[in-house]
């Protein structure tokens, strides 16, 4: 009886392992996936628009621009000035945005929540309209993006000073700030844009709060790039913490993770890539829900796949949907955020579907 107890017991054994090396390779498999076609959907991005152009001409302008002569190829400028920033931009704001959101669903605890919910997007919209409608802009290019990312750290300030004042670092007591800083930085924006002095200025305004990309510039990417990197890179490297906060606090405290310093570290990384990346593209929604969201329901919940996973679709959803606005019918070009919104809100009504399915079945 004992030694039918141990075969049954090594039997076990080799079966688990076996199905987590099955797992591993999947997961692998997904994210080797969602590289190349990351990779596809960038390519595809330098080659659509109101100019086609062959991915063998594309090749060759990028060839030709290591050189520094790229504005000696035929369409090389549409390219390397254009086309290029615009791309790497939006691959790097929809990858922050996605780990951005993937970190607030950690933090939350709920695979709802969102990069904004925090209000960091709503006080980057504060000060860039601020910018618009005043005029300052004038000033310099950087003013406008300078100012998005102040009011962005300042919404940051008044969430840690409130929650040090009231000693509770909760989830449910930065849930209630974010509605309230939310709610609040929307009425400030609102009374700016409704004081402004003519139709031209409101239209601008409008124009940066539902989020673009028509203007990057490789300025704007040099803008956004150092801090969305560093934030993403610093997110990447607490996925034991992250994995832990998933368990529940008291969980996390007996595995040795300090749950107060990780949410605070969560919060202000995941606001300086917000901030960073609204205050160059605008308010572009739906690419941090969605895309933690369904690599999720692929990958799973461990974040070691999770992040990286939501990174590459994040980019690539934004990507694809750059390449959308600029191919938009009737000659005209709709706004990045748009698309994102058209595109998300429905996916991820199936998500949410899908997931209560999943989740019947499993009762």
């Amino acid at each position: 009886m004992l030694v039918a107890d141990i075969v049954s017991e090594v039997s076990r054994s080799a079966r688990d392992d076996g199905a987590r090396t099955a797992r591993r390779r999947r997961r692998t498999g997904i994210l080797f996936a969602l590289a190349g076609l990351t990779a596809v959907v960038f390519v595809v991005s330098l080659c659509l628009g109101p100019v086609p152009i062959p991915p063998g001409d594309v090749g060759a302008v990028l060839a030709r621009a290591l050189g520094g002569d790229s504005g000696e190829v035929e369409n090389g400028l549409v390219i390397t000035q254009l086309r290029l920033p615009r791309a790497l931009l939006a691959l790097l704001a929809g990858a922050g945005l996605a780990v951005a959101g993937a970190a607030m669903q950690a933090f939350f605890r709920n695979p709802l929540a969102e990069p904004g919910v925090t209000g960091v997007a709503s006080g980057a919209a504060v000060g860039a309209v601020a910018v618009i409608v005043l005029g300052a802009g004038a000033i310099g290019a950087w003013t406008l993006p300078a100012a998005a990312f102040l009011g962005a750290v300042t919404v940051l300030v008044v969430i840690q000073l409130v929650v040090l004042a009231a000693r509770d670092r909760s989830p449910v007591t930065v849930l209630l700030l974010g509605i309230a800083l939310n709610a609040f930085c929307g009425a400030v924006t609102g009374a700016i844009v409704a004081n402004a002095d003519d139709s031209q200025t409101v239209r601008g305004a409008l124009f940066w709060l539902q989020g673009d990309l028509t203007s990057a510039s490789w300025e704007d990417l040099a803008l956004v790039a150092a801090p969305a990197v560093i934030g993403i890179v610093c997110v990447c490297g607490m996925v034991r913490e992250l994995n832990a906060l998933l368990l529940g606090d008291e969980t996390a405290e007996s595995m040795g993770v300090s749950v107060a310093r990780i949410r605070l570290a969560l919060l202000v990384l995941t606001s300086v890539i917000v901030g960073s990346v609204v205050a160059v593209t605008g308010v572009i929604g739906f690419v941090g829900l969605v895309a933690p969201h369904t690599v999720r329901l692929l990958l799973g919940s461990d974040h070691r796949f999770l992040l990286p996973g939501a990174a590459m679709l994040g980019g690539l959803f934004l990507v694809a949907a750059d390449t959308v606005a600029r191919l938009a019918p009737g000659g005209g070009s709709w706004q990045t955020g748009i698309v994102t919104a058209l595109v998300g809100a429905p996916v991820f009504v199936v998500l949410v579907l899908r997931t209560r399915d999943i989740a019947r079945r499993a009762a």
